[in-house]
């Protein structure tokens, strides 16, 4: 495919941008909300961050079967399934809230979980009709779109959750009925996408590598591993951070802004991290986007003023985009395009699936580790240390296979 050949990847990433910033505005909504609402709702703390890890794991278990759906019927008919998913999600979390039951609040978070998958796969959209060299560039541009998000979401909540005077979890309500709306706009939005469903192979089409075939390849690998560790840690961190930030005296605003700056620092760095991996390659950003992560938990640790989260979270989101935008591209480049649905539901299976386990932990780490909400912080970002070190050492391993491999 020739770069003269990429006006409709840029119509199509014009639509992706749209449904990134509008759309996914939901998803730092229910990042704010959903942990503190479930601490005032669950019958034991510890369980305060069960409706965020429930999104994640909706979209663990959703991203196989949505992969081949789209592989089977288009990226648009899977676009606005999860949409209808996210509206239905925000739907039942709404009632959890009303009847007061955590549970069913709970529920809400599995079906917005199905949104989430959609939209982790909106990066591999971008390049369904991109020419190479145009790739790395449509898939920075659409993560680029969460810039509006970023502005949306967390300000919707300081705007809605302050039109309730009490402090019950009913104060929430509003949010999830703007969820809704965002959802419902994005079933207009996928309208526009102009992405060719996959023909159906022929009977002598080749059928690629299976699975673990393509686990065993080095370099998928380590895009895999670097891309689980990379939003498993920003996950941990940034699920705990609203309980944090009203747990050590600051206001639900002040979680919003910081969630905020958060989610700008996610984004922003996605209107040049192509070029950058177009020009140093996908490896070198990966591992500048881990040491960036190693430090944003050092900031953390060294106190819990305002300025202590704003700066811990605005490295956390950069280090998520170079870490997590080059894992991507470098996936993008190991598989051939008929792998393509069987390897994208299976990263995002994997991803997600380290996500949730890393959302689950964060509220155990933050509730129950230590007698006060500023242990249970420290306790939060100690435990990247482990994992940013097998990501590092995979992407090292990788590098010194490739030096040591013979020539042609």
């Amino acid at each position: 495919m020739q770069a003269s050949s990429d006006l409709r990847a840029k119509r199509n990433v014009a639509f992706l941008v749209a449904a990134q910033a509008i759309i996914g505005s939901q998803m730092p909504m229910n990042f704010v909300v959903a942990g503190l609402a479930g601490q005032q709702l669950a019958p034991n703390a510890c369980l305060a961050t069960l409706p965020i890890s429930l999104i994640v794991f909706g979209s663990m278990t959703t991203a196989p079967w949505l992969s081949a759906f789209m592989q089977r019927h288009g990226r648009r008919a899977g676009f606005m399934l999860g949409a209808i998913g996210g509206m239905l999600g925000a739907l039942v979390a709404a009632l959890g809230l009303y009847i007061g039951n955590f549970w069913v609040f709970a529920a809400g978070g599995y079906l917005t979980g199905i949104y989430m998958s959609a939209q982790g796969f909106y990066r591999f959209a971008a390049t369904d009709t991109a020419s190479e060299a145009y790739r790395p560039k449509a898939i920075s541009y659409v993560m680029a779109g969460g810039l509006v998000s970023a502005i949306i979401g967390p300000q919707l909540v300081t705007l809605l959750s302050g039109s309730s005077p009490d402090a019950t979890p009913m104060r929430f309500f509003p949010v999830y009925m703007a969820a809704m709306g965002v959802n419902l706009l994005g079933l207009f939005l996928f309208l526009g996408l102009d992405i060719p469903r996959p023909a159906a192979p022929a009977a002598d089409a080749p059928r690629g590598r299976s699975r673990s075939e393509l686990l065993r390849d080095p370099t998928i690998a380590v895009a895999v591993i670097c891309a689980a560790v990379s939003y498993a840690l920003m996950n941990l961190v940034m699920t705990s951070t609203p309980l944090a930030v009203v747990g050590c005296g600051f206001a639900v605003a002040d979680a919003s802004n910081i969630v905020t700056g958060h989610v700008l620092a996610m984004f922003v760095p996605s209107f040049f991290t192509g070029h950058l991996i177009a020009r140093y390659g996908a490896e070198r950003i990966m591992g500048a986007g881990l040491f960036i992560l190693a430090i944003a938990g050092v900031i953390a640790l060294q106190g819990v003023d305002l300025m202590n989260f704003y700066g811990a979270l605005i490295l956390l989101g950069i280090g998520w985009n170079f870490g997590f935008i080059g894992a991507t591209s470098l996936l993008a480049s190991a598989h051939a395009p008929h792998e393509r649905g069987r390897m994208q539901g299976l990263n995002d299976l994997i991803v997600f699936g380290a996500v949730t386990l890393a959302s689950l932990a964060s509220g155990g780490l933050m509730n129950c580790s230590g007698g006060s909400p500023v242990e249970g912080w420290n306790a939060v970002n100690m435990a990247m240390a482990p994992f940013l070190t097998l990501a590092g050492g995979a992407l090292i391993w990788l590098a010194l296979r490739r030096r040591t491999a013979p020539a042609g």
